[in-house]
């Protein structure tokens, strides 16, 4: 056996995009190798320095599948405007899409896990979505990945720190607060959230987060059933006059509203764009596929079940942010409480994650500056902080709705990095492993070796993965146009609060 592993671990080394994934595929064991943590590969400890090496990084790693598990699941606005996406689609469409969209989100999950699991390594860590990208594709994907990441965080963020101004506004009920400043006060508490580096101690404030977030779910259910809609926030959201409640299995809006009530239900799905990130701070990453099924089953049965019956009691008249659809003031306040907190918590997860990617890619990257754990990294950090929280800031106050401004993220974000990239990245894996198969020497650059990447051995789970990837290509186009059209409508219909103004939208 020892004969063996000296042997595979002479293996000749592969080139390309995929250079980095084989050298620690193999390890010699000796006296002085250590192999350490399932689901990452560290190659042979050499010297006392390789070895404080080695369990430093481990150090870092803390997180269990449980803490990831509520991490994924903190999210202040996926299960809230689940209502509102069924009142711009309906029944039918609703169900069938939450179902569907859970289903292939479940399994791209499992595609980036699996990923993660042969791509990363004590030499190569990886420790966000880019580095996938990087790995399979090269730096221009990379580069595209933080782009896109960074957008959607900051979008998100943004709109958090939208929906807590609301809430502010209508627990402050004679509404003396200009919105505007209302939304730098969350700005300014995110600030001080967001000095905390360790997703681990997010993981401790998340925990708590679910079990609030089902909560207001349950209140908001029992509130909708023995009491009329707030059609004062439906019209100053959406300029909608009193009047009956309607609903329908299939509803008949223009297709822009169509899209953006999808692209509510996508942005439940959210999380796939942190899951490295997640696996990177995890003791065990091969148990990651645990945290992310049970979330995303909890996704699929109880915010889809809380949007067909809020939907029921409130039809047309479903806010963006359901427990500010009540009524009845002192459950609106409850409702309203709750989501301040789970807000700031999400919102710092989301700025945790987008400073992290940033810090990566533009400090240690671009600039060669200092890790991110040292003090000097420390420092750096803490401005960086200032300046995320402040861009937060604007865009929330840009664009004051969070109906359009939720599906606008989806658009451009959420769904490449839960639907698109993916099966993209598998099956650039899967090509460039077969590719080597019975290798004639030829290159990318001849129709032969692309043949024999994409024929070569499972071609049609290859072809499954193609169009999935294609599908999901042709659905984000979608959703930008729906979106941004919905951006303009809803402002031409006066109902909304202005960029930059003291007007509250709800």
């Amino acid at each position: 056996m020892q004969r063996k592993r000296a042997q595979e671990s002479k293996a000749p080394k592969h080139s390309g995009p995929l250079r980095h994934v084989f050298p620690d595929r193999f390890l010699q064991y000796s006296d002085t190798t250590i192999v350490c943590r399932a689901g990452t590969r560290f190659s042979a400890v050499t010297s006392q320095t390789d070895f404080e090496l080695v369990n430093a990084r481990l150090a870092l790693r803390t997180a269990s599948w449980a803490s990831v598990f509520y991490l994924i699941t903190t999210d202040i606005i996926g299960p809230f405007n689940a209502p509102f996406g069924f009142s711009q689609v309906g029944y039918v469409p609703g169900v069938i899409l939450y179902v569907i969209m859970g289903g292939i989100a479940c399994y791209t999950g499992l595609i980036i896990w699996r990923l993660f699991c042969h791509l990363d390594s004590d030499k190569h860590p990886v420790k966000t979505y880019a580095d996938l990208g990087e790995r399979i594709f090269g730096k221009w994907f990379r580069h595209m990945c933080t782009v896109l990441q960074s957008l959607q965080l900051i979008i998100g963020v943004g709109t958090i720190i939208l929906g807590n101004a609301q809430s502010v506004e209508q627990i402050a009920t004679n509404k003396k607060i200009c919105f505007s400043v209302a939304i730098l006060i969350w700005a300014l508490v995110g600030m001080v959230i967001g000095q905390i580096r360790s997703l681990k101690q997010y993981g401790w404030l998340a925990s708590p987060a679910v079990w609030m977030n089902l909560f207001i779910i349950f209140v908001v259910m029992g509130v909708v059933a023995h009491s009329p809609p707030n059609y004062a926030a439906a019209k100053a959201a959406f300029g909608l006059s009193p009047g009956p409640v309607m609903t329908a299995r299939f509803v008949g809006l223009p297709l822009f509203s169509k899209v953006n009530g999808i692209m509510q239900i996508v942005y439940a799905y959210g999380g796939a764009m942190i899951f490295p990130e997640l696996m990177a701070e995890m003791r065990r990453p091969m148990d990651f596929w645990k945290a992310m099924c049970c979330a995303q089953l909890l996704i699929v049965t109880v915010y889809m079940l809380f949007g067909v019956f809020v939907y029921t009691f409130q039809g047309q008249f479903s806010m963006p942010l359901a427990y500010q659809g009540l009524s009845i003031y002192a459950w609106q306040t409850v409702g309203n409480a709750f989501s301040l907190m789970m807000g700031m918590i999400a919102a710092g997860l989301y700025g945790n994650i987008g400073i992290k990617v940033a810090y990566y890619e533009i400090i240690e990257g671009w600039f060669k500056g200092p890790p991110l754990m040292s003090t000097k990294g420390r420092i750096v950090w803490s401005f960086m902080v200032l300046i995320y929280w402040s861009l937060a800031f604007v865009i929330g106050s840009t664009i004051p709705q969070v109906q359009t401004i939720s599906g606008f993220v989806a658009a451009i974000g959420i769904i490449h990095f839960t639907y698109t990239f993916p099966p993209l990245l598998l099956v650039g894996f899967q090509m460039q492993l077969d590719a080597r198969q019975n290798d004639k020497g030829d290159t990318w650059w001849n129709i032969s070796r692309w043949i024999r990447a994409f024929f070569y051995g499972k071609w049609y789970y290859k072809a499954f993965n193609s169009v999935l990837f294609l599908g999901s290509l042709a659905m984000a186009a979608l959703g930008m146009y729906g979106t941004g059209e919905a951006i303009r409508a809803t402002f031409a219909s006066g109902a909304a609060a202005t960029s930059f103004g003291c007007g509250v939208p709800v």
